[in-house]
Formats: C-alpha cells, structure tokens, sequence
C-alpha cells in the first residue's frame, strides 16, 4: 500500500473493528507479519453474529517466512474468535462473512483468499483447514468491441429501457457495513408501460486496483434478474448494454465474481465475453 488511508477507510472505520482481533509480530520494533479476524452478520443483516467468525489475512515479510510466524498469528486469530463464540471458524471472508477488506483484496467482491495467492492453500491445509467454497473470478477487457449478438434483444430494446441510477436506499445493515466506502451506482432495465424494475446490477470504481493493473477498472456485483423473468435474455440484454456505456466512459477492465455452483451466472458472463482470471477459496477449520 501506498499510504495507510486505505486500512483506515475500509478496515479501521467499520463499526464492529475490534483491535483485539488484530495481531502484528514484531522483529527488533519492526513488524514482520500481521493477521486480522472478524465476524459475520445474523441471520437478518441486522447485527453482528459471533457464531461464525473468519481469518481474513494473513501476511509475513517473504524475509521472515517459513519461521513459524504465520502459524502462530493464525493461532492467536483462532483463539481470538473461539473466545468471543465461534462456534465455526472460516478462513477467507467471502459474502456474507466478509467483514474487512473489501476494495483491499480480492477484486470486485471478497472470493477467500485467491489462487494467484500460492502460498495460502498449502499453509492452510498444513494448519487443520479443508476447503468449504470457490468463487470464480472474471474479467472483461473493454479495449475489444462489445458485440454480443442475439436473437432476442431487438424485441427486448422495445420492451425495456436501460437507465443509469444512483444508488438508493440501503439494502441492510450489513451492505452498508461493507460497501459503505465505496460509491456505487446501479444499472437497470425498466418496463417501459409500467416502470417496474426486472433486472438491475450495481457496479462500483475499482480505484485501489486500476493503479496496479494499468487500467481504469469498474467491478459489477449484485446481478440481478426477477425470477419469473429468468431464461428470457433480460441478464444478457442488462451487461451487454452497460458494458457498452462502461466502454464510453473509457473503463479499460469490468469484473464480476460468481460462486462456482452457480451454472446460470457462469454461463451468463461468458456470453457476454468475460474470461476467467483467478479462483478463490474459502477454508474451513477441522
């Protein structure tokens, strides 16, 4: 990191931080490795739950590794969590149990710790943890042309309006948590006789990774379609024609993420060209 704002803005600013699930490990007065743990929401969003808690990151200088240091900080995270009531402890924060460091780590949404990340399988599964879920990773570059062809958005177009919309509202308590140092705005498809919102996807500036990848980045989450209006095109029509207005504003990269047994959202993102880039994991203990 360039500066500590960003742990300040997205970590230290949440209502639920706890210093004490912090942990530093310290080396002659400098820090050599850090770990943070946390929980996740109840069963409504509306409150913290401390029945599941999660190891959220886990880091060591490469100059202090394979000394231990890693596994005690896992250690001292675990105790943190079972002695204020974890009853399950998760490795990897990953919706719902994504209390930090989301815009930090990961890409558009919190997807566990990421397979790009080498190391973290292995010292995971050295230190009692199986895997629990996969997330899929997605990119689309916008410096290619967005032709998706299909058959249904000609009727599609004169049944439904695309608009641009600032977000409104809150969802819960715990998206405005999580999401709350972010901007977001939402893309919908409204029904032009009677206003009704049938899909809609709310995307957000991914400032902290365009720097690193070179590229003004926007990341889509929350895709969503009525479900009795599902199979008709309309999730299609919705990213196809919002990547078009992205690619006006001269983003160069859009991510999504999906949960890997999601068969409809896989499908759906790779019609309209997204590659998969990356994989993330969610670990269990025991």
């Amino acid at each position: 990191m360039r500066h500590s704002s960003p742990l300040e803005s997205y970590v230290f600013a949440k209502p639920y931080f706890d210093p004490a699930g912090l942990f530093l490990a310290i080396e002659d007065d400098v820090p050599v490795g850090f770990a943070h743990a946390g929980f996740g929401p109840n069963s409504t969003y509306t409150a913290l739950s401390r029945s599941e808690g999660v190891i959220c990151v886990v880091g060591v200088r490469p100059s202090h590794r394979r000394r231990g240091i890693g596994s005690e900080l896992l250690r001292s995270c675990e105790s943190y969590l079972v002695r204020n009531g974890a009853q399950t402890v998760y490795a990897g924060p990953a919706a719902p149990i994504n209390p930090f460091y989301f815009a930090l780590y990961g890409g558009s949404e919190l997807p566990g710790f990421l397979d790009s990340d080498a190391q973290a399988g292995p010292f995971l599964r050295r230190n009692g943890y199986g895997p629990h879920s996969t997330c899929r990773v997605f990119d689309r570059s916008l410096h290619q042309p967005v032709n998706v062809p299909d058959g249904r958005f000609a009727a599609l177009r004169r049944q439904y309006e695309w608009r641009l919309a600032p977000r409104t509202g809150v969802g819960n308590w715990w998206e405005e948590c999580v999401l709350g140092p972010v901007e977001t705005v939402d893309f919908r498809l409204e029904n032009k006789s009677t206003g009704q919102v049938v899909a809609r996807a709310s995307a957000w500036e991914m400032d902290l990774f365009s720097w690193r990848w070179n590229h003004p980045a926007i990341g889509i989450v929350n895709v969503e379609v009525l479900p009795e209006l599902r199979r008709q095109g309309l999730g299609k029509f919705l990213l196809t024609q919002t990547l078009r207005y992205l690619q006006e504003q001269f983003f160069g990269l859009v991510e999504v993420q999906s949960a890997e047994q999601n068969d409809a959202a896989l499908k759906l993102y790779r019609s309209v060209g997204f590659e998969e880039v990356d994989i993330g994991h969610v670990y269990r203990k025991g």
